[in-house]
């Protein structure tokens, strides 16, 4: 009954995440985000390892909770727009993207699966994502780095007993 109920959280989660983001001004989401992403990228940034972002615009797109963003760097920041254009957009689900940031699901994987998608300029997406492969976990907050990692393994027990239960349905009808 547990299990169960993880897997629904897990399947619904996201929808019932949708609404307060959707509504949500966006001068909110940005001053959260730009906040979060300086003080994760902080290192990087030092190091001039996002330098190639510099004039060019990364989009961020979480269709299942109506998040979207657009992010360059500006003046040795990570700067957040809204704007509707982009180099290269990354999209995909909540769920997804987050196993992705936790390390528990390779991005190709979900690439090849059709569950990231990556559109516009490769060079930019292939040099996002292998920066997104070079970023320890260990240079993150403590409580963000826990709650990231807790959330990303009831996501994916979630996921693996919805997995179970629909290859037991299925399994049960033939």
């Amino acid at each position: 009954m547990l299990k169960m109920l993880r897997a629904r959280c897990v399947n619904q989660g996201p929808a019932l995440l949708r609404l307060p983001v959707q509504f949500t001004p966006f001068v909110l989401k940005k001053a959260l985000l730009q906040q979060l992403l300086n003080s994760q990228f902080r290192h990087a940034l030092a190091e001039g390892e996002l330098d190639f972002l510099q004039g060019r615009w990364l989009g961020i797109d979480i269709h299942d909770i109506a998040l979207r963003w657009t992010v360059t760097l500006e003046n040795d920041r990570l700067e957040i727009s809204n704007r509707d254009e982009a180099d290269v957009w990354f999209r995909g689900t909540a769920n997804d993207l987050l196993l992705v940031a936790a390390r528990k699901t390779d991005p190709d994987t979900l690439f090849f699966q059709r569950r990231l998608v990556i559109e516009g300029d490769t060079e930019l997406g292939l040099e996002v994502k292998n920066l997104m492969d070079a970023i320890e976990l260990e240079h993150m907050p403590a409580p963000l780095r826990i709650g990231l990692m807790q959330l990303a393994d009831f996501v994916e027990a979630g996921l693996n007993e919805d997995a179970k239960s629909s290859g037991d349905r299925a399994g049960a009808s033939c």
